[in-house]
C-alpha cells in the first residue's frame, strides 16, 4: 500500500521552508522544487518538500568562497592568539 499524498498550498510550503512566496515560485519555475498545477490552484507534496531541504544542505568546506580574509589571515598570517608577536 502506498501512503497518502499530503498536499500544501504554495502558502504552507514558503512558510514551512521559511522564504516568501516569490522565492518559491522562483524554485518551482527553476526546476528546484517540484509543484502540480491543478486548474489554477498549485499544489506541493510534503515530500517534495522535504526533499527540497534535503537537496538544499550545504556540505562543509563549500563556502570558503564568502570569507577569503580570513582565510589568509587565520592561517599562517603571521599573528600570536594573544595578538602579540
Amino acid at each position: 500500500m502506498t501512503e497518502p499524498i499530503t498536499w500544501l498550498s504554495t502558502k504552507e510550503a514558503s512558510e514551512q521552508l521559511g522564504i516568501t512566496l516569490r522565492s518559491l515560485y522562483r524554485f518551482i519555475d527553476e526546476g528546484d522544487l517540484v509543484a502540480y498545477k491543478f486548474g489554477r490552484v498549485i499544489r506541493i507534496q510534503q515530500a517534495d518538500v522535504e526533499r527540497f531541504i534535503r537537496s538544499s544542505r550545504i556540505e562543509p568546506g563549500s563556502l570558503e568562497h564568502l570569507y577569503p580574509e580570513m582565510k589568509r589571515t587565520g592561517r599562517g598570517g603571521g599573528r600570536s592568539p594573544g595578538g602579540a608577536s
